[in-house]
Formats: structure tokens, C-alpha cells, sequence
């Protein structure tokens, strides 16, 4: 699936540097979530399965920031909790140069973010209550 214009228009407001790193990014994502939808969402590239937000990437002053919804529930160690001390199950990691993509950690996360997902979608019709859907 090709990457959105909204994304590409992020990516084209980065540094050189942070728009390599947001680029390996959302190829890797819509290589690795074909069927996801990719949009500019809270001003950020962020992509959904049955629009559940799933993985997504922001700008931070010093880093770009790769963010998994789940990413918690994957068991991996590399992954921190963002921001620290939720109650949500996002995990991440921060990122100041593309030679610091693991491209084979990357991977494993997004087959395990295909699949381990915690409903964000209706985190408000449940009163900030979080069920692991199946």
C-alpha cells in the first residue's frame, strides 16, 4: 500500500535526518501491516487496523519517537513503556539515526502488533477501560 500524501508531507517537514528515519519507518509499516490504514492522526503518522491505532511515530526535540499501542504486551525488552508510568499498553523506542533501526527487531514487532492488540477504538465508551481483543 503506498504511504498516504498527509504522511509524506510530515516526513517532508523533518530534518534529513528524521525524514530517513520516518521514511525506513513507514516503508517498514506498510510492508509489514499491509492491510493497516495510514493517516496523519493528533498530528502524527500513526497506522489502524479496523480503525484501532496500532503503531505510529512522532517527532520529539532530540529523537523520533516509534510508538506500539501494544507494544507492552509484545515481550520485548527493547520497548518502553511511553509515556512512563501509563495505565495504557503502549511501549516504544526513540530513535536519533537510522542506523539505529533494528530492522529485525522492527519486523517482530509489527507481526506482534498485528495480532496482540488491546482496544484503544472504544477505550471511551468503556470509561478509560482497556480489553485485550482476541
Amino acid at each position: 500500500m503506498p504511504i498516504p500524501k498527509d504522511i509524506l508531507a510530515y516526513h517532508a517537514a523533518q530534518t534529513s535526518e528524521d525524514k530517513r528515519i520516518c521514511d525506513m519507518l513507514a516503508a517498514a509499516i506498510a510492508a509489514g501491516l499491509p492491510g493497516a490504514e495510514g493517516r496523519i492522526w493528533h498530528r502524527h503518522p500513526v497506522w489502524f487496523i479496523d480503525e484501532n491505532p496500532i503503531v505510529g511515530y512522532s517527532k520529539l526535540k532530540d529523537a523520533i519517537r516509534l510508538m506500539f499501542w501494544s507494544g507492552q504486551s509484545f515481550d520485548e525488552r527493547e520497548l518502553a513503556p511511553e509515556p512512563p508510568d501509563t495505565k495504557f499498553k503502549s511501549a516504544g523506542v526513540r530513535l536519533a539515526s537510522v542506523d539505529e533501526i533494528d530492522r529485525a527487531a522492527l519486523g517482530r514487532w509489527l507481526g506482534k502488533s498485528a495480532t496482540i492488540q488491546w482496544d484503544y477504538k472504544n477505550i471511551v465508551k468503556r470509561k478509560g477501560k482497556l480489553v485485550r481483543l482476541t
